[in-house]
């Protein structure tokens, strides 16, 4: 097995058992704070997102493609060089923001978001900030040796502490006030995060090949050389991140400014961002665990085939991952639709921001092919014109936000609509700038059995849902049932059409040779 193939195959495991712990987090954090909380949570969070970003300045990305070069040629000192003035740079950076971040959330709280109780989530998230910094750097080494365990252990250990504490935090807080609750499941994320990084820094320590701290200095004071290759990937990289991070930054501050020129008040719109933001776009983002895991993949092995010249492999690579991409996300699309309304009250105990699902699922196929092409262009060093893309999509979706939230017809409802559009058109431009550089073909047979597939599932689904289980039947043994049925018909159907090959399901772990007998060809 490739070390592509297998490190999908650790990223996929990890990122599936991770939604899944995400899923119980932010249950749990519906369940004791409600909409209004989430609302706050979700107003906080892209705050941290924009500062994350600028902290890292896009050196994950570029780490794990210097990284992956410096292994294919041998070279060690290189290697270390990379990770020295890497670790240099964020820290100094969170140094800077850190401070910054807690002396503005004030300002942030009471004047951008219209709601001040803001005030105390901004100012819980300000130490995750070098946290995160330091272990991102760790995680792009060990990428780009395409070493995915290391990652993805750090991800499900930060998820079980967090869980472990979230329910203890909120509940403690709650009695100070619903501001102090959302601040305490952002606590519970920051000591998730650290025993990620302590996770992290352990294991380099046992696996490295150098000490990082001998002559750190010295190989800081003569890393010029080192930090300009770093910035040709990471400053693109982190331009592109940047426009999307300042983007949903402003969202919030868009939306609740939007909604209050259509006469929505502070409070209701906060609980509207909360169910779309918290409840629904959750459900919608399920499957990016699969599309994150082919992306962290596809950086280094698109790179090492690029600097091998290997055009077909790198193709290859991206026919792979877009074809897993797009057949993983079809059932995500078919059951996230057809039971939105059992999915929203399983989950949240409440049918809330169900109508959002059911408006934005099938335009969502793009979000999932969105990853793999990102991360092949920053491995083909087309990072800039990621970003430009994304600038594009970003400008526009923030302008259909405000034109037509600021509408009372259109209301909450035209903000999932500019959500729509931006990430459209984003994955759009991403296609276009992969077809210039490399040449693509496409297997539109395929896609047609796909959505073939996707449209007898989802009939199917609803036929259940409607006509064969008594109504009065628990939801979540209705979900659990009708999810099976969907799954089963799907997956059969793509074995039937060809969709999935025989070779391909071999290299499951455990369970690819029983399956392998069921292919067609």
């Amino acid at each position: 097995m490739s070390k592509f193939l297998k490190g999908t195959i650790i990223l996929l495991a990890a990122g599936l058992v991770t939604r899944v712990l995400g899923f119980i987090n932010r249950i749990v954090i519906a369940r004791f704070i409600g909409e209004e909380g989430v609302g706050l949570y979700m107003m906080a969070f892209p705050t941290m997102i924009l500062v994350v970003t600028i902290t890292q300045l896009g050196l994950p990305v570029a780490i794990s493609k210097n990284v992956a070069e410096a292994e294919a040629r041998g070279d060690t000192a290189k290697i270390k060089k990379i990770l020295v003035v890497s670790l240099a740079t964020t820290i100094s950076l969170s140094v800077i923001f850190t401070p910054a971040l807690i002396l503005l959330a004030p300002f942030l709280s009471e004047t951008l978001f219209t709601d001040k109780r803001t005030l105390w989530p901004l100012m819980a998230i300000a130490p995750i900030v070098p946290i995160i910094a330091i272990s991102s750097v760790i995680r792009g080494y060990f990428q780009g040796r395409q070493n995915m365990k290391p990652a993805a252990y750090s991800q499900v250990i930060e998820q079980i502490i967090r869980i472990s504490l979230i329910a203890v935090l909120t509940k403690a807080f709650l009695p100070f006030g619903i501001e102090y609750a959302a601040a305490g499941a952002m606590l519970a994320a920051i000591i998730g995060e650290l025993a990620s990084l302590i996770y992290l820094l352990t294991t380099f320590k046992l696996k490295k090949k150098f000490r990082v701290r001998k002559q750190f200095f010295k190989y800081v004071q003569s890393g010029k050389s080192t930090f300009n290759e770093l910035m040709t990937v990471a400053l693109p990289t982190t331009g592109s991140r940047m426009i999307g991070s300042v983007a949903w930054f402003f969202e919030p501050i868009v939306v609740s400014q939007s909604l209050a020129l259509a006469g929505v008040a502070a409070i209701t719109a906060t609980k509207q961002y909360g169910a779309l933001t918290g409840f629904a776009m959750p459900l919608l983002m399920l499957p990016s665990f699969i599309t994150y895991s082919l992306s962290t993949s596809l950086v280094p092995a698109i790179s090492e085939a690029n600097s091998q010249n290997n055009m077909g492999l790198i193709e290859y690579r991206l026919q792979q991952a877009l074809r897993f991409a797009f057949i993983t996300g079809g059932l995500a699309v078919v059951i996230l639709y057809v039971l939105s309304d059992q999915l929203m009250e399983v989950m949240y105990g409440s049918s809330s921001g169900s109508h959002f699902i059911k408006l934005m699922a099938p335009f969502f196929l793009f979000y999932y092919y969105q990853g793999p092409l990102q991360a092949t262009l920053q491995a083909l060093n087309l990072a800039r014109a990621a970003m430009i893309n994304s600038l594009i999509g970003a400008i526009v979706k923030t302008a259909v936000i405000f034109l037509l939230a600021s509408q009372p017809a259109f209301g909450i409802n035209g903000v999932a609509m500019g959500i729509l559009v931006g990430t459209v058109l984003v994955t759009m431009l991403h296609f276009a700038t992969v077809l210039k550089t490399i040449s693509f073909t496409f297997y539109v047979r395929d896609y047609v059995k796909t959505f073939i597939a996707m449209g007898l599932s989802g009939g199917m689904g609803f036929w259940l849902l409607n006509n064969l289980l008594p109504q009065n039947i628990n939801t979540a043994i209705r979900v659990i049932f009708i999810s099976s049925v969907i799954f089963a018909l799907y997956f059969l159907l793509l074995l039937l059409f060809g969709l999935i090959k025989k070779n391909e399901l071999i290299r499951i772990p455990f369970v690819g040779k029983l399956l392998s007998k069921f292919a067609f060809r």
